[in-house]
């Protein structure tokens, strides 16, 4: 079993990243990683921060001295724009693999990887998910794809686990649930499953409401209709704009819900939520994968990449600063930068200290997936984004309810 942290032992001692060669796989030269994200178009303000967070991470190993079992070759990042489309995704994805990339990291959206995993599996390059939550991405069958985050049926089972040892904590009945979210694979998903393990664990009623994933400008319609089976919580499932919709049109019609509560939702825990809500975010709750707060190193990173950068780290970027340390480690263990070894070191990797909350270390199944990948529960406290859920993990004690009819 080795650690990651040792790779990044020096990272206090950063050096200048070489680079300029243009070999990947050859022997010589820096070894190249592609970087897949949204960098244009919709979502690019947090593609862009997942690929400067795979940039430090590469900037750092290097610093650190390279590969040390490939005699300190450094890494060089190339990166592509996926624009959000599936189909651009996938043609980026081949122009750097064309263009000398060993590996993969990406994507942010399901439809994008899985044109992407597609690609890495056809062109026998190892991929890397960052973030992307959809079972099928990984039911394929691939053998060159890893996710290092937690599945949509995982999330969706887990966040009803939460949900229910809240209700339990806090003595707070939930019985009825309506559930937001937004519409395709991704949102279908984690509904599916948390609606089945909501059963299992006691909730009553969970009405589905669904929005569409474009041309998505206001939520007072869906929230309304959520209102209507008297819930105790509202669950949303989506990204962060309709997330933000979403708790703004709770507070506007002033719905007497118990809490709001994400799960796998890009807003509810991001750093620039609360502001952007104001006092609609206020006591939202969100169960979704999470960096470690409690963590030095997290810490160190997140505060060297703010000041790199000029903006917080959000958990996106902090899995693409991972993924590129599981592509290292790979690395490190196989000492081969030929994709094939490569992609057979990824396999049996160890990495003890996660950079998310994970109580385990980081192992890929066989199908690819993390198998010790959970959520944590967050909740907006003060204007911030605080860790409520469970007690490992906690940097503040959970408040329920937390909604307008607390």
């Amino acid at each position: 079993m080795r650690k990651v942290v040792g790779v990044l032992a020096a990272v206090a001692l950063l050096g200048t990243a070489a680079c300029g060669s243009s070999s990947g796989s050859d022997g010589s030269g820096p070894i190249k990683i592609g970087s897949v994200h949204p960098t244009t178009g919709a979502l690019a303000g947090v593609g862009g921060l997942m690929n400067d967070g795979a940039a430090l991470a590469v900037e750092d190993i290097n610093g650190a001295g390279g590969i040390s079992s490939l005699e300190g070759r450094p890494l060089e990042l190339v990166t592509g724009d996926s624009q959000g489309k599936a189909e651009v995704g996938q043609s980026e994805a081949q122009r750097l693999i064309d263009d000398g990339a060993v590996a993969l990291v990406g994507t942010y959206q399901s439809d994008v990887t899985q044109n992407v995993a597609s690609v890495a599996e056809r062109s026998r390059v190892p991929l890397v998910i960052d973030v992307a939550v959809d079972d099928k991405i990984l039911d394929q069958g691939y053998q060159y794809a890893f996710r290092i985050q937690p599945n949509a049926s995982s999330m969706g089972t887990d966040g009803a686990k939460a949900l229910a040892a809240i209700e339990e904590q806090t003595g707070q009945p939930i019985d009825r649930v309506s559930y937001l979210h937004i519409e395709g694979s991704f949102g279908d998903s984690v509904f599916d499953a948390f609606e089945k393990e909501a059963a299992n664990q006691g909730i009553s009623s969970v009405q589905e409401i669904t929005y569409p994933a474009t041309n998505f400008s206001d939520a007072t319609t869906q929230v309304r209709e959520a209102a209507v089976s008297n819930p105790d919580v509202i669950v949303a499932t989506g990204y962060y704009p309709d997330g933000l919709l979403i708790a703004k049109a709770v507070a506007q019609l002033n719905v007497d819900v118990k809490g709001v509560y994400g799960i796998a939702n890009g807003a509810f825990d991001d750093s620039s939520f609360p502001s952007a809500a104001g006092t609609a975010g206020e006591g939202v709750l969100s169960a979704n994968y999470h960096f470690d707060a409690t963590s030095d190193r997290v810490n160190d990173i997140r505060s060297r990449f703010e000041e790199k950068y000029g903006r917080p780290m959000e958990t996106a970027a902090m899995l693409s600063y991972q993924a590129v340390e599981v592509i290292a480690a790979g690395l490190e263990d196989g000492a081969d930068a030929d994709p094939e070894a490569l992609r057979e070191a990824i396999s049996g990797v160890t990495i003890d200290d996660p950079l998310l909350a994970f109580s385990c270390p980081i192992q890929f199944d066989e199908t690819g997936q993390n198998s010790n990948a959970t959520v944590i529960v967050m909740q907006v406290r003060d204007g911030q984004v605080t860790q409520v859920f469970p007690d490992e993990f906690a940097t503040e004690a959970i408040e329920f309810p937390a909604g307008a009819g607390r």
